[in-house]
């Protein structure tokens, strides 16, 4: 089969020919239709995270077809329309058993523990618990769009931050999981404000609902969040991931309001100094997402399924398996949105 193959870090990934994925008795092949492209893939690539072995092929954010199953496998069959999460849950550990196979201590993520969705086909283990069928109605691009970002800004927005109507939320970095979580809380009746250096993510904020948005560039977003919303947001998120981001939302809040960090720090940066004067003064909170419990896809189907949102509408950008190199190592600089690779 077809796959992007990384072969060293931050050098090009080549498209090659590669051994078609091993099916373990409990698990699925699937038939990768449409896959995003993600900021978490670029620091794949780079070095960053430590659990990737080369050769390596990326790739974590996919929807589509189901080829073949383990002999285990009950409740999957060959030809259903499925997606499944970044971080796959074995089923049995502790974290599992409570529902939140977001954090399984075994923590298979395809594209990162294991070889992703850069390919015709990809493997996804405990098929019964991981596939996530699809609703005949949602294609197979606006699926891939609920990958990682739309899903995890779900969990972010609702089960972590505790979003409800009327309140404050502030959204730091709107690429694409920063606009997602503009469109998600706008759709449970928050007000949305937006931050982001660049013109053009802030004008797609906007549109997806941002009451208000912010040029961080041009002035202190947190001193103006705070006087916009007199007294602060009553939740912000850091959806980029920076030592300056993650503060600057710490100090959007307003008193006993929540830090959700979504993006991923690295580098220097990895342990942040966070105001933790103000964090006490205040009695503030803060959490940390990683992904969506499998639980967690229901709801969001149901809440797509009504209209309320459209993970399609943050699409981009669409190019074929071939451009996925260039287009990976060029996820450093600011987009619009969120690509996706058909295949």
């Amino acid at each position: 089969m077809r796959a992007l193959v990384m072969h060293a870090f931050g050098e090009p990934p080549v498209l090659e020919d590669v051994p078609e994925p091993e099916l373990p008795a409990d698990g699925a092949i699937v038939e990768v239709r449409a896959t995003g492209l993600c900021r978490s893939d670029w620091h794949g690539w780079i070095g960053h995270d430590a659990s990737i072995a080369l050769p390596h092929v990326p790739g974590h954010e996919f929807a589509g077809v189901v080829a073949a199953v383990g002999p285990e496998v009950r409740g999957i069959r060959p030809g259903d329309r499925v997606t499944a999460p970044f971080c796959c849950g074995c089923g049995a550990c502790e974290p599992c058993r409570l529902g939140h196979t977001q954090i399984c201590e075994r923590d298979y993520q395809p594209g990162f523990t294991g070889w992703g969705s850069f390919a015709e086909r990809v493997l996804v283990p405990v098929a019964d618990l991981n596939c996530v069928p699809l609703p005949d109605g949602l294609a197979f691009e606006a699926a891939a769009a609920l990958g990682c970002r739309f899903m995890t800004a779900f969990a972010a927005v609702g089960e972590r931050g505790g979003v409800r109507a009327g309140d404050w939320l502030a959204v730091h970095g709107c690429g694409g999981v920063g606009l997602s979580a503009v469109m998600l809380g706008r759709a449970l009746g928050a007000r949305v404000i937006a931050v982001d250096v660049a013109p053009g993510p802030l004008a797609r904020a906007a549109e997806l609902g941002a009451e208000q948005t912010l040029d961080g560039t041009r002035e202190d977003a947190a001193a103006a969040i705070r006087e916009l919303t007199r007294g602060g947001a009553h939740v912000s998120i850091d959806a980029i991931g920076s030592a300056a981001t993650a503060a600057a939302s710490v100090r959007s809040l307003r008193r006993r309001g929540r830090h959700v960090q979504v993006g991923l720090l690295a580098g220097d940066e990895r342990e942040p100094r966070i105001p933790m004067a103000e964090l006490i003064g205040r009695e503030l909170e803060i959490a940390g997402v990683h992904g969506m419990p499998v639980r967690g896809y229901p709801a969001l189907l149901r809440l797509v399924a009504s209209g309320s949102v459209d993970p399609a509408r943050l699409i981009g950008r669409r190019i074929g398996l071939e451009d996925a190199g260039a287009a990976l190592a060029a996820m450093d600089r600011p987009a619009e949105g969120i690509t996706v690779i058909g295949l």
